[in-house]
């Protein structure tokens, strides 16, 4: 079976972002990202994976990169199942061999992807994208049909409270959300928030902050780097479970 699966391709709601720009997301993430940019991505999120996300994996588990763009998570993340799912066209081309990839609204993917089935879904730089509130909690209702009783969700994106209007720098970005808005959206969602950080990652990786490997494993073990540099909340929710017992890492 072919790992690529193009599905309602006549039919297709745009999720990233409004009207003619669903057909033109390869087109303006290539120009946006060089191809220095992109070699420094790979690079990046290999450290990223292996010194940090790795830990919230379980080693048999199913893993899910919503909005997967050109794979930079989920190609370097160590799961027995590894999804993706996205409208742009490139991702399919980007992904390793053994990833299942679903060029497929986000509002829907619940469509193509089984109840139940996911431990771990990861969303980096994708809301601030979407149309408004109403685009969200779809988003967030699919996702909570897929994940596993006690599954989670992790999201990782702009805080636009510390960021400011520096968050209008990319024309593509419509929904600003801090940490508390992202959270309340989640309750009323029905997940249940375990991990709230403010500030994570610088706000985007066309910085001029250096990116050698030992150095983004220093600054991830470093809070006060964190603090001073941080521009991306990252806030992780859990699908809740009668009796069930949470996995993940310490707190």
């Amino acid at each position: 079976m072919d790992r690529t699966a193009d599905q309602g391709r006549g039919h297709l709601t745009p999720t990233l972002a409004v009207g003619a720009l669903e057909g033109e997301l390869d087109r303006l993430y290539a120009g946006r990202f060089s191809r220095r940019d992109r070699l420094e991505k790979v690079r990046l999120w290999r450290v990223l994976c292996r010194s940090f996300f790795d830990r919230y994996v379980p080693a048999d588990g199913s893993v899910l990169d919503v909005g997967a763009g050109y794979c930079d998570f989920i190609n370097h993340i160590a799961a027995a199942r590894r999804v993706a799912v996205d409208l742009n066209p490139d991702t399919a081309l980007a992904a390793a061999d053994d990833v299942e990839v679903y060029r497929h609204p986000l509002e829907r993917l619940d469509d193509v992807l089984e109840p139940d089935s996911i431990d771990l879904a990861f969303a980096s730089n994708v809301f601030e994208h979407l149309r408004g509130p109403d685009a969200l909690l779809r988003v967030l209702a699919a996702l909570r049909v897929v994940l596993r009783p006690g599954g989670r969700l992790m999201i990782m994106q702009p805080n636009a409270r510390i960021v400011g209007g520096a968050f209008y720098d990319f024309f593509d970005h419509t929904l600003p959300l801090s940490e508390k808005g992202m959270a309340e959206a989640l309750g009323v969602t029905g997940f249940e928030v375990v991990e709230c950080r403010a500030r994570f990652l610088p706000y985007t990786t066309k910085s001029r902050l250096p990116k050698w490997p030992w150095l983004v494993r220093l600054y991830l073990a470093l809070p006060p780097a964190r603090w001073l540099f941080g521009k991306q909340m990252l806030v992780v929710a859990r699908k809740p479970a009668d009796g069930d017992r949470p996995w993940g890492p310490p707190a």
